[in-house]
């Protein structure tokens, strides 16, 4: 037995001189150095008691040493738990009180008060800055740089990462060792990473596509990532030239096409673009080509499944699809109630079965039942259709999941805080087409006799509570939402009447 993930890492390295990554502030990591402070990170793991399967959460701002980390609770058996760094205290609580961290490492500026949230249950709170200096870091600083990995084995939990939903609680997915290691070798293979490539990784580290898509995928090739802190549009245009990949959000894309320096010439060196976290407009698909010369690659997975299909590297790369299931992927369009299998043509349920698939959610074992087929296809809650040439096509969600920007936000978490505002009476949260974010979270609120709440008091009241990416854009005040004859809100009605709504 081995450690299955990392072995898999392990087995397409490069010579340890070889650069893994280079940050924007100048720094160099190579595979080597990557080898030695996860070691010591996976050290300074096991001196807090860090037992195989035990959770460490981590809420820190993106720098090499919070990618190190995740490879140490690899190495360490651990299952890593990545939050996202807007999520406030009260949000936290929650995910601290369903995974039982053993480990919790956060923002210097945060310890104090997580360590009080959490303090009845013995976890232990260490620190890491945006500049990887902390407790954690001085601590691993003194443990040695080789390390025994732990045996884990192909169906042991890597990691838990907390999927929204549309009622209750987000949920955390259970993703294992061969979830991530089936994925990235698959995707590897599909997109022709080689060691030769340089990727420039502008995304966040605490979700599927920044962590398991763009990190991993680097790590399987062996190749070499310029790893920046965030997404400045300007920089990542300077940089074009020096890579051969960039990985992004439509967002991304949309902001890209406003720099006057973005040409065929700018991006001459670069052989792959890929958008996934949301849907790509047809324009932007359209508008990126005449500019570049290059057609982006639209590909679709969820938090649960990693990548389910992608569009083809060689091939016609589909406007508004998201291609053909990947290898090892089956996927069917199935009838929403009874899960029959539809004709090709017909609009139902996306399901998919394979090795990428999680394996259910952290206890909640009636919730996965619930969630996948007698012959074990997960339901993903996207309706789509597959067209006569084989091209998936998302046509919506059986959700009302809004993705805005290429994050997951559930509205009766949002409705849940406007409802209980003084002068107002009841609120629908839906999504939006926008331009620039995929989806625009939007507030549709009914004031209670005689208030005059604003859309700007309401924004103010929620700033504290919930992270700034499920605030809405805008605020809409009607008389009444429109109800069904069962008193169930219509939602799509409300996104029929506020389509145009950020059009430009």
């Amino acid at each position: 037995m081995s450690n299955h993930l990392f072995d898999a890492f392990r087995s397409r390295m490069p010579a340890p001189e070889r650069l893994l990554m280079e940050t924007d502030d100048g720094r160099w990591l190579s595979y080597g150095d990557m080898l030695a402070r996860s070691a010591q990170f996976a050290h300074a793991l096991l001196q807090m008691d860090v037992e195989p399967g035990d959770r460490v959460a981590v809420q820190v701002e993106k720098s090499p040493e919070a990618l190190l980390l995740y490879l140490a609770c690899v190495r360490a058996g651990a299952v890593f738990l990545p939050l996202n760094t807007a999520y406030t205290l009260t949000e936290l609580g929650y995910f601290f009180g369903d995974a039982a961290p053993r480990v919790i490492v956060c923002d210097p500026a945060k310890a104090a008060d997580i360590a009080r949230m959490i303090e009845p249950s013995g976890a232990v709170v260490v620190t890491l800055d945006r500049n990887g200096r902390g407790s954690l870091t001085d601590q691993a600083s003194r443990l040695p740089s080789d390390f025994h990995d732990v045996e884990r084995g192909a169906d042991d939990l890597a990691a838990i990462l907390y999927t929204s939903g549309t009622t209750g609680r987000s949920k955390g997915a259970m993703l294992s060792h061969e979830n991530l290691a089936s994925n990235a070798r698959v995707l590897v293979d599909q997109w022709r990473f080689t060691s030769g490539d340089v990727l420039i990784h502008a995304l966040p580290i605490f979700h599927t596509h920044g962590l398991f898509v763009a990190t991993n995928v680097i790590l399987m090739a062996g190749a070499a990532m310029l790893f920046e802190q965030k997404f400045d549009p300007a920089r990542i245009v300077s940089l074009l030239p020096r890579a051969t990949a960039l990985m992004g959000v439509p967002t991304f894309y949309t902001r890209l096409l406003q720099q006057d320096g973005l040409d065929r010439e700018a991006a001459k060196n670069i052989r792959l673009f890929v958008s996934g976290s949301a849907p790509l407009l047809a324009e932007t698909h359209k508008a990126w080509r005449e500019r570049t010369g290059h057609a982006i690659l639209e590909r679709y997975g969820m938090t649960e499944t990693n990548m389910n299909t992608s569009n083809p590297y060689e091939g016609e790369r589909r406007a508004g699809t998201v291609g053909f299931p990947l290898p090892g992927v089956a996927l069917r369009i199935a009838d929403p109630d009874s899960g029959k299998p539809l004709a090709q043509g017909q609009v139902g349920m996306i399901e998919v079965k394979g090795p990428n698939v999680f394996g259910g959610y952290w206890r909640m074992p009636e919730k996965t039942k619930a969630e996948f087929r007698a012959d074990g296809f997960f339901i993903t809650g996207d309706l789509g259709i597959v067209d006569a040439d084989g091209y998936v096509h998302i046509v919506g969600r059986g959700k009302d999941l809004i993705i805005s920007g290429g994050y997951n936000i559930y509205p009766k978490e949002l409705e849940s805080e406007i409802d209980a505002l003084d002068g107002v009476l009841e609120s629908a949260v839906i999504g939006v087409a926008h331009p620039d974010f995929g989806e625009g979270v939007t507030a549709v609120v009914v004031r209670t006799p005689g208030a005059r709440i604003t859309g700007a008091e309401i924004i103010s009241a929620i700033a504290g509570r919930l992270a700034r990416y499920k605030h809405p854009k805008q605020v809409i005040f009607v008389d009444e939402l429109p109800r069904n004859t069962m008193g169930k809100v219509q939602k799509n009605l409300l996104r029929d009447a506020y389509k145009g709504l950020y059009a430009t």
